[in-house]
This record gives structure tokens, sequence and C-alpha cells, in this order.
């Protein structure tokens, strides 16, 4: 027998020691490297953002509208509820009175949105809010904004709230929320004309953004009551450097989000709005971006709600995009 040389049984020991050994360091090093990729780099924030018309949103009737029902109510909480955003623009809400109620509810339910804006503009009786998880460093409500129309001054019948909010020492964007003419018609001029008319004067609050900062973060959300080839959205989207990018919620199905060069082109469920009269679904509520806003994206967490018996809560469904504030670097 070769002494110097292990007999077969030996070896086989040897090289099974040998293999755990070998795979017990591998592990650990894989191991320690997910240790240090955890502690050096923390996943991005992410922030959403949605904007939802509550229809009516009355504690008592004002002029012809009627006052909400508890179960209306009940069904706008469950909505907002079941978006969990962290900022939210809404729209045909009735005052001071309805939007702390509404935002008591939501606390309620495990939504607690401490800072918010309410913006009165010549329609006394629907305005725009903002409520958000995060400070709002300033505002500037655009409440007394006038226009020529056939030799007629108008002014913007809802204003529009504009917010700066801060989500972090590294991270601000810039909240633009509308409410445009709706398309019932009215004898004092033609509801396209005026819609149009202020879709312009909503375009230079937005061009004013881009002067003071080229980069700026741009959310310009809310209820457009219009189409997206329609002149008050091609208007509001603008055109070169400066052109917005529109989101185009859809409801999450089970489809996967499909990666083609024309998302518009995409043939998902996306309206927003359901016109009894007509019977019509449409898609007139945006959220629109910047480019620099666009940057942060996150495409596959922008949605359309769909709720069963989400037509109690409101004529229109809510919508939602997210974003990411920032990834850290390795130490």
């Amino acid at each position: 027998m070769d002494l110097r040389r292990p007999p077969a049984s030996a070896r086989c020991c040897q090289r099974a020691a040998f293999g755990w050994s070998q795979g017990a360091s591998l592990l650990l090093a894989a191991m320690l490297v997910a240790v240090v990729l955890d502690r050096g780099v923390a996943r991005a924030e992410i922030v959403r953002v949605a904007t939802y018309n509550v229809e009516n949103y009355f504690e008592r009737p004002v002029a012809s509208r009627p006052a909400k029902s508890t179960a209306a109510k009940a069904k706008v909480s469950e909505s907002i509820l079941a978006l969990k955003p962290d900022v939210l623009a809404l729209q045909e809400i009735g005052g001071a009175i309805e939007l702390a109620e509404l935002r008591r509810s939501l606390k309620a339910g495990g939504l607690d949105l401490p800072f918010g804006e309410l913006i009165s503009g010549f329609d006394t009786n629907i305005h725009i809010g903002v409520l958000s998880r995060f400070a709002l460093v300033a505002s500037r409500p655009h409440t007394n904004e006038t226009f020529l129309l056939a030799g007629r001054r108008f002014r913007v019948s809802r204003g529009f709230a504009e917010v700066d909010i801060r989500v972090n020492t590294n991270f601000a964007f810039t909240l633009i929320a509308a409410h445009l003419k709706s398309k019932r018609a009215i004898p004092e001029a033609d509801e396209a004309e005026l819609r149009l008319a202020e879709a312009k004067v909503l375009r230079q609050e937005i061009d004013a953004c881009f002067s003071a900062d080229p980069a700026v973060n741009l959310i310009v959300l809310g209820d457009l009551n219009d189409y997206k080839d329609s002149p008050p959205l091609r208007t509001i989207l603008g055109r070169g450097k400066l052109k917005l990018t529109d989101t185009r919620p859809a409801e999450r199905n089970g489809d996967e989000r499909p990666q083609v060069p024309h998302p518009l082109e995409v043939h998902n469920i996306t309206w927003t709005h359901h016109f009894v009269k007509e019977d019509l679904y449409s898609r007139i509520d945006y959220i629109l971006l910047s480019s620099h806003m666009g940057g942060r994206w996150l495409p596959d967490e922008t949605y359309v709600l769909s709720l069963p018996d989400w037509g109690l809560g409101s004529d229109h469904r809510p919508l939602v995009a997210a974003f990411e504030t920032e990834i850290q670097q390795p130490r």
C-alpha cells in the first residue's frame, strides 16, 4: 500500500469537505455583498400623487348642486384610501368645511394628510383642494386670472392651485392643479372657446414655472374636461423642450404594461369620466409632467383606480402616478 496516497474513501471525504467549504465560502461572500449593498445603497422613496374630481362634495345643497350623501362620501374615502396617495389634488370640493371633513375621514382610515390648500376662484360653489403628507413650502394661488373673449373679459372659473412641496432635503416639486370649464353649454359664451382660453392662461403659468427654473420638477394635473388631441390639451402640453409628458394612467386589470415606442396607441382602459346624458366614457382627467419630473416617473405604479361601485362616489375615477425621490450612493 502506498502510504503517501490516502485510500479512496478518504479522498472522497476530502473532496466532499472541500466542496462544502468552497460552497460555504461563496455563500458567505454573497451574503456579505448583500449586506454591504443593503447598507450602502438605500432604496429610493416612492411618492404617489393623485387627482380626483369628487363631484359635488357638499355638506348641504348649493345652488343647483345637491348635497353629498353619506354613502357617496364613504365611497370617495374608500377610493382615495385604495390609492394611498402622499399628495392629493381634488376638484369639486365644497369648501373648507368639506375639505376638513374629508381629511378627517382619510385619517380615520389610516391616511394622514396634514398639510392642505383650498383655492376659491370666480365660481364660489366648487373649489380646488390639495392635501399632502409633506409640507407645502410655498403657495401661489391663481384666483383672479382673466382673459378676453369676443371683446368681453372673463375670469378663470375655478382658478389654479400652485404649490411647492418638499419631500425631503434633496427633493421638492411644484404642483399645479386645475379644473377647466366643463362641456356644459352656458349663455355667456361658447364652452369650448372658454375652455381653450382657460387652457392658454394655464399654459402661461406653466411657462412661468419654466422661466423661473428650466429644470423644475413640475406636475400639472386635474380635470381638464377635454380629450388628448383637443386644442386645450395641445395648448397645455406645449411643444419642444418645454413640452409636458402625458402619463396616461390605465386600469390595473392584469395586463402587462406594453413596452412600445408610442404608449398612447396602446389599447388599454384609460377612461376617467362617465357623462350620463350621452352615456359616454372618456379620458378628461390628466397627470402631466415636465421632463425632469418625468425622469423620476414610475409608469408601472401609475394607474386609474378600478373599484366596484366606483360611480357611487363620483362620476369621475381617481388616477395616481408614482415617482422616485433619489437613490443614495454607497458610502
